[in-house]
């Protein structure tokens, strides 16, 4: 029986969008785990105590990864269907089938030599900031944040630039999707463009994410490919983007952050620590499975039904935490941890903090327009990301005396010869 205590809490609404943290301290009184609702009709059990994460993330003999065991009882046309449903991928496998998933992913990006894709995120950056610069005010989310992860992952990648737009509303489709018709149509779209990609880079391949997985040594087959570059590219830009977007509201409204291009004792790479802490880019996922009955601490947990881990509760938990300071950028959960913690977490934050030094450097006076506080969130119980970020910043003109993005040399770096195994220098959008 279901009484007011037991009730799962929503975590798709427009109060939990605006305060989710609240929601936590409700649902501290449940314990280290809580009943939720990710969409209408499909509850799960939130973890939100830090060790209690620890311990789900880091034990793959009790909790598996693989959906396939519930997700017959997954509504067909709930929204959350593209983000929990099994695919052949590294986040929804275990043992030696993750185990290759994985190795196909980590030795790919390690061909991306880190200058490469530093200078790669400075001609981005540049690009985007030459639309906004001689305006003096930009929405630092739709004109950014948002556009600069996808304009890197499709150049890793080798998409061309000009399906940005369609790759992005993709994207957006089925991972933050108010309709079951919309989430379905935005993967099968995503998919069959893939499918096509795959293709072309088998028939040629070049110094790119997607020839490398297709001739890597673990032999994926093209629906592997496909599900390995939809996972990358879906959680490499959302919480990027949200990552960038949200260490920039920080800087912009702290003044120990950011005042001028002279003066804030903290950089980037601070406010980027603070927001893994504090306000992750992703609140809530890492979902599992347990393989029998289990109790996490105090809580009763049935085998095969869902439990995602609050990256966002777990590291703020009052009373949960490792002693001390908290100065340790690897002990937060913002990238999970155990197996399946995040292969490419590097990349992303030298992506993030590359992308906020290089707009501030060029827009030194930047400003937010509206407080912190009344900025907004966009609903959904996964994400934590801004609907907009406006600021206004003085005008730079492109024939200006100076240095300036229309003017900045480039890289003379050029992509090595179109081979499956070569390091990339990786090429401008």
């Amino acid at each position: 029986m279901t009484t007011e205590a037991t009730r799962p809490v929503p975590l798709y609404s427009d109060e939990y969008a605006a305060d989710p943290y609240a929601v936590f301290d409700e649902l501290r009184k449940h314990g280290s785990c809580a009943p939720v609702e990710l969409a209408p009709g499909v509850v799960a059990t939130l973890v939100i105590g830090y060790r209690a994460a620890l311990e789900v993330l880091q034990d793959p003999e009790t909790y598996s990864k693989d959906p396939r065991v519930w997700q017959h009882n997954l509504p067909p046309d709930s929204p959350v269907a593209p983000m929990l449903s099994w695919r052949q991928n590294l986040l929804f496998n275990d043992g030696e089938v993750h185990a290759r998933y994985r190795k196909a992913i980590t030795d790919s990006f390690s061909l991306i030599e880190p200058y490469a894709l530093r200078d790669l995120v400075h001609r981005t950056s540049d690009m985007l900031i030459q639309n906004f610069a001689d305006r003096g005010e930009v929405d630092l989310v739709g004109e950014y944040a948002r556009a600069l992860p996808l304009l890197i992952f499709n150049s890793l990648f080798g998409m061309p630039d000009e399906d940005s737009v369609r790759v992005v509303k993709w994207m957006a489709g089925f991972m933050e999707a108010t309709s079951p018709k919309e989430a379905n149509e935005a993967l099968v779209s995503y998919d069959t463009y893939l499918r096509e990609l795959v293709a072309a880079r088998r028939e040629s391949p070049g110094a790119d994410l997607t020839s490398w997985l297709v001739e890597h040594p673990a032999e994926l087959t093209e629906q592997e490919v496909v599900d390995e570059i939809m996972m990358t590219t879906s959680a490499g830009h959302e919480p990027t983007a949200n990552l960038i977007a949200n260490a920039l509201a920080r800087m912009l409204s702290d003044d120990r952050y950011y005042r001028t291009v002279s003066s804030g004792a903290l950089t980037a790479t601070d406010a980027i620590t603070d927001v893994l802490w504090n306000n992750p880019p992703m609140l809530n996922f890492s979902t599992h499975f347990p393989r029998r009955d289990v109790d996490l601490h105090g809580t009763w947990i049935q085998k095969g039904t869902p439990v995602l881990i609050s990256y966002a509760a777990a590291n703020t938990a009052p009373s949960d935490l490792p002693k001390g300071p908290r100065s340790d950028t690897g002990a937060h959960l913002s990238f999970a941890a155990g197996p399946h913690a995040c292969p490419v977490k590097q990349p992303a934050v030298l992506i993030s903090s590359t992308a906020i030094d290089r707009l501030t450097s060029w827009l030194c006076d930047i400003r937010l327009t509206v407080p912190y506080d009344q900025l907004t969130w966009r609903p959904g119980p996964f994400h934590r990301a801004l609907t907009a970020l406006p600021a206004r910043f003085t005008p730079i003109a492109p024939d200006q005396k100076g240095t300036n993005p229309w003017n900045v040399s480039r890289s003379s770096s050029t992509p090595p010869h179109a081979t499956s195994r070569e390091t990339s220098n990786v090429s401008a959008p």
